[in-house]
């Protein structure tokens, strides 16, 4: 019988992109740090617990030997659905049965990689379910697994799902180990699970395996957010559900006295949070149950920060494809609730709440507190042509009525052992493939581009920005936060630095900004010019004749809400 005590364990993130459960850096899932907990829950060492993201693996042969040494190594991971990421990259199955290989101890591997693998974490794919070389394979609660493998001494476990006292138990002792992460503690967001599982059961869809909604009670949530904040996060999303709006009812009503006492919770045990976002909203519900849907959108978009973004699976606005793949929403129902969110959150920090959706030259230059995302999939049973019409047709409405979206998500479909889309499997995504191109091309010209000049103009400030990596002679960064913008800045900045951004221009999915305020008695000629209105020539001349006592000393239009002027002392 192996002592709990004698163990050393080493957890190996190769992160989660599920569709209510999202771990890529800078998210942390709670895979990791409820594994952890249950590490410490059966007896071993806090200090016997090591943990490592793939990337860190792939950067630094040393960290290997973590792998190889421990009796006992975890590793958790798997996409469910398909994604591009910047933050850091999944691993792949050659690196998992890696792992396998390396480690000379008992290996477990658990998450949504249960579900299946595929050749590549990309959409138009099949999957099939392979334990990779590992010694176990958790086919329910990886912590459950972690926790009840070390108590047989290593020898074995019986698959089942923790109950809500050992979750709220473990989500504490777990907090420790985000401290292990590289992101810790500044770029470092903690995806919180409020349920799993889900009423509707969509053709493609991975979540109802789980089951029906599970609620952790507030105390549950807000004791989690109370550890980690002690930990030193400042940064956490409500993500680990499938619709927030229910939350705490009967799992498709929503409750919006269970949702005050979550966001309410939050907000008091850690009061200098610095991201409070979520992840899914069912638009459903939205309709369903209007007048409580928006009571509770109020509640969140009083105690949220600004930006936050409740994805709304439409899926296809198709009739014939929802109806051959049980989805639960049509697309005059999405538009509504679209429409709902906008009046109830779309306002932004210093407008007027009474006139929301807030945009326009007269709108305050902070992002909205809440709107909606729109995820569509293709590859669904019964798509044609005409159902990318229907989606595009869906998508100009929205905007022709004034209305907002934060982001539209246009993915191809994953089929998965267990779902009804395991026998089409990819065969449609494959067919549309040419065709799918040329339509998203068509959605991020038509419809992404104006959205995000509506829903950040010129002007928008953007606080916060992480800088990540160099490309063309410019600086990329984000905000911490869901679905957060790519932010392009003029010229070279230490990476890793954080900066105050005004927005000067537009992509599809992305926005040009310089520094803010921006002091015209040292910007570069390349950021004077990214602002509007600063041509080269102008730009030229702002440098020529500096320095300034006043930005009003250039006659640019709208120039002060860039731009500021520093003491003109060493100016060049």
């Amino acid at each position: 019988m192996t002592d709990p005590e004698t163990l050393d364990v080493t957890i190996v993130d190769g992160y989660v992109d599920e569709p209510a459960h999202f771990g890529v850096p800078p998210y942390i899932s709670t895979y990791p740090r409820y594994a952890a907990g249950a590490l410490v829950d059966a007896g071993v060492p806090r200090e016997q617990i090591a943990y490592h993201t793939i990337d860190e693996l792939r950067e630094d042969n040393a960290v290997w030997r973590d792998v190889e040494a421990a009796d006992l190594m975890v590793y958790v991971g798997g996409m469910t659905v398909p994604g591009k990421y910047v933050g850091g990259t999944p691993a792949e199955p050659d690196e998992v049965r890696e792992l396998a290989w390396t480690a000379k101890g008992t290996s477990l591997m658990g998450g949504p990689v249960r579900f299946g693998v595929g050749e590549a974490n990309e959409g138009a794919s099949e999957t099939a379910r392979d334990d990779l070389d590992f010694d176990f394979l958790a086919m329910a609660d990886v912590e459950a697994a972690v926790f009840d493998l070390v108590e047989s001494g290593l020898e074995g476990f019986n698959d089942r799902y923790r109950d809500i006292e050992e979750e709220t138990r473990w989500a504490r002792a777990g907090a420790f180990v985000v401290e292990q992460h590289p992101n810790h503690p500044d770029y470092l967001i903690c995806e919180m699970e409020t349920s799993r599982g889900c009423p509707y059961r969509c053709s493609f869809c991975t979540e109802p395996m789980y089951g029906n909604p599970d609620f952790r009670p507030p105390e549950s949530v807000v004791d989690e957010v109370d550890a980690l904040s002690d930990r030193g996060v400042k940064h956490f999303r409500l993500g680990r559900q499938a619709d927030i709006l229910a939350y705490g009812g009967d799992g498709e009503a929503p409750n919006p006295d269970a949702l005050r006492r979550l966001y309410g919770g939050i907000r008091e045990v850690a009061p200098d949070l610095e991201t409070l976002h979520l992840d899914n909203m069912n638009p459903i519900t939205v309709v369903k149950w209007p007048e409580k849907a928006r009571e509770g959108i109020r509640i969140i978009a009083e105690h949220n920060t600004p930006g936050d973004t409740a994805a709304f699976g439409l899926e296809s606005a198709d009739p014939n494809v929802m109806s051959d793949n049980n989805l639960n929403v049509t697309a005059d129902q999405c538009f509504e609730a679209v429409k709902i969110v906008n009046e109830v959150a779309g306002w932004r920090p210093g407008g007027d709440k009474d006139t929301a959706p807030n945009f326009g030259d007269d709108a305050a230059c902070r992002l909205p507190k809440l709107l909606p995302g729109i995820n569509l999939v293709h590859g669904l049973k019964g798509e044609t042509r005409e159902t990318f019409e229907h989606n595009k047709r869906f998508l100009q409405r929205v905007y022709d009525e004034g209305l907002m979206l934060r982001r539209v998500n246009i993915r191809q479909v994953m089929a998965f052992e267990g779902t009804d889309m395991a026998d089409t499997g990819a065969d449609i995504a494959k067919d549309h493939k040419q065709l799918f191109k040329q339509y998203k091309q068509d959605v991020r010209e038509t419809i992404d581009n104006p959205m995000l000049q509506r829903v950040a103009p010129p002007g928008t400030v953007l606080p916060d920005v992480h800088l990540e990596y160099h490309q063309d002679g410019k600086t990329f960064g984000r905000q911490l936060g869901t679905y957060p913008l790519l932010v392009g800045i003029p010229g070279e900045r230490e990476l890793g630095s954080v900066v105050d951004i005004a927005v000067t221009d537009h992509g599809y999915r992305s926005v040009t900004g310089v520094p803010y305020p921006l002091d015209l008695n040292s910007a570069s000629m390349d950021e004077l010019t990214a602002i509007p209105g600063i041509g080269r020539s102008t730009a030229g001349d702002v440098v020529v004749n500096r320095p300034y006592e006043s930005v009003r000393d250039i006659d640019v239009a709208s120039i002060e809400r860039f731009a500021t002027t520093q003491s003109g002392e060493g100016a060049d």
